[in-house]
């Protein structure tokens, strides 16, 4: 049995040798980046240790946080400088399988889905649009009075939670629309969960994260819609990318 294991990071149909150029000893455990070809496709490949990626050792391994960010850094690198010189479908952090022969099965079984991904992706690139309440709202604002009694102080928080929800509601209503006019330059949208604030590091409440993809074309008329939102009075609209689409590489049945 061999100590290591066969790491996936993508699939693609027309790589070369040419597009793993600059990645030697970048991947995953300071590995190589090879192609494995199978049913007209090919795998992006590296080898890992079975000690760390076998699935009870991995479970533990994913607990580590220095080695899971460490891990999907290389990860990353590796789509994103193949993402940028062919149109690949990336596969999930830590896909691992047996040899190289398993992979092979992989593209044959699989070559009908990962085609359709591959025509889904061509020419295309996935963006991402936050958006966020602007500071202040809803809040006290500098020189409003002090409340001078028990009563008077819960008659002035409540007024302030029922502006806060107002400014809430408000700034959500402001995402339906600005999430609807990006759908419309968009071939395809994803919500994603809105990111809390102790991930953001910002004060702000974000209303809505949302990915796209958008054909290369679109892309002038994407980045001037979003700046023309950059004065908005209510909320802060965040264009992000252009990334590799991980958001739409998902195999037809499968999420």
């Amino acid at each position: 049995m061999s100590d290591a294991l066969s790491y996936v990071y993508a699939v693609g149909r027309d790589l070369g040798d040419a597009d793993l150029e600059g990645l030697a000893g970048a991947g995953v455990g300071e590995g190589d980046p090879r192609l494995v070809v199978a049913g007209g496709l090919q795998a992006v490949v590296g080898d890992v240790p079975r000690e760390e990626f076998e699935a009870l050792s991995l479970d533990d391994r994913l607990e580590d946080l220095g080695w899971l960010a460490a891990t999907a850094r290389a990860h990353h690198h590796v789509v994103d400088t193949i993402g940028s010189r062919r149109t690949i479908a990336p596969l999930s952090l830590a896909t691992v399988y047996f040899d190289d022969d398993r992979v092979r099965t992989l593209l044959t079984d699989g070559a009908a889905a990962f085609t359709a991904v591959l025509d889904r992706l061509e020419g295309r690139a996935e963006w991402g649009v936050k958006v966020s309440m602007r500071s202040g709202g809803g809040r006290e604002q500098p020189g409003t009075e002090r409340p001078k009694t028990g009563a008077e102080y819960l008659r002035s928080r409540r007024q302030a939670l029922r502006e806060g929800d107002q400014a809430v509601a408000r700034a959500e209503a402001d995402a339906e629309e600005i999430d609807e006019a990006v759908r419309a330059l968009a071939v395809a949208s994803r919500r994603h969960r809105p990111q809390e604030q102790s991930l953001t590091g910002r004060s702000e409440r974000m209303v809505l994260n949302g990915a796209y993809l958008v054909d290369a074309g679109a892309a002038g008329q994407l980045t001037s819609l979003v700046g023309s939102w950059s004065e908005h009075p209510r909320v802060r609209v965040e264009l992000t990318g252009p990334w590799v689409p991980y958001s739409f590489a998902a195999l037809e049945g499968t999420s």
